[in-house]
């Protein structure tokens, strides 16, 4: 039985799950995650489970408290009083009592959170389709950059692997930042197995994994044994797995 780690990239888990499964409360979020990422620990393979969980690392980065001038509004925005912020932190404080999980937290760059307006907004501006009058709040977005939160992934994966904690590694994350290190693990012998929540990767990409394996088929909520009692029913998961 393979001794796995669980990594979740949470600015991906949090947008990709808003998608698949919609709005949810804080502390319905954080159920939601640790039951969708058991479900690589607990779905059975030729009627035996095939992983120990070692620990699940939550890596995100604290929510903008900043009041930001909105452009199209022409006014401030105080986000220290967003809804958006109190639930942030109320789903960070529902994962801390979730057991085996490990919150890696990076900061917010000391470069001030702006604005941004949507690029085919700005093409279809400058291409004079469109003019400022036709342009909704809804066109921009805040902006803003993190601090820490690759690093200490990175920094994980090498001590898992160099200080054989584990033999293998399962990432939840949509982003290529993390080859590097996953090509270190391999070379380690780790099993390096991403997640990117159903979507799609590229080659390159699938060049530097032992293979991917989402469970997307439904909203975890709705499985009663998603993360406890008998796993490995109902629909199969969208796995791809190859040897390294």
């Amino acid at each position: 039985m393979a001794k796995t780690a669980i990594l979740v990239d949470g600015g991906f888990y949090r947008k990709r799950a808003a998608k698949l499964w919609g709005k949810k409360t804080p502390e319905e979020r954080a159920e939601e995650l640790n039951r969708y990422v058991f479900r690589h620990i607990l779905e059975k393979r030729d009627g035996h489970v095939r992983r120990e969980l070692y620990r699940i690392f939550y890596y995100d980065c604290p929510p903008v408290q900043s009041t930001v001038y909105h452009p199209l509004l022409k006014r401030n925005i105080d986000f220290g009083k967003e809804e958006t912020y109190r639930w942030t932190l109320d789903f960070f404080d529902a994962l801390k009592s979730k057991r085996k999980m490990a919150l890696r937290m990076g900061k917010l760059s000391d470069v001030r959170p702006h604005f941004m307006l949507d690029p085919e907004k700005v093409k279809k501006l400058c291409a004079g389709s469109i003019t400022v009058e036709d342009l909704t709040e809804r066109d921009f977005r805040i902006s803003f950059s993190q601090k820490g939160v690759d690093m200490r992934m990175g920094i994980d994966i090498s001590s898992l692997a160099y200080d054989g904690i584990v033999s293998q590694i399962i990432l939840v994350s949509g982003d290529s930042d993390f080859v590097p290190a996953a090509k270190a693990a391999r070379r380690k012998g780790i099993d390096f197995i991403l997640d990117p929540m159903g979507n799609s990767i590229s080659s390159d990409l699938m060049e530097h994994i032992d293979g991917k394996e989402s469970f997307t088929d439904r909203d975890p909520m709705r499985r009663a044994d998603a993360a406890g009692g008998s796993a490995g029913h109902g629909a199969a998961p969208d796995r791809e797995e190859m040897s390294a």
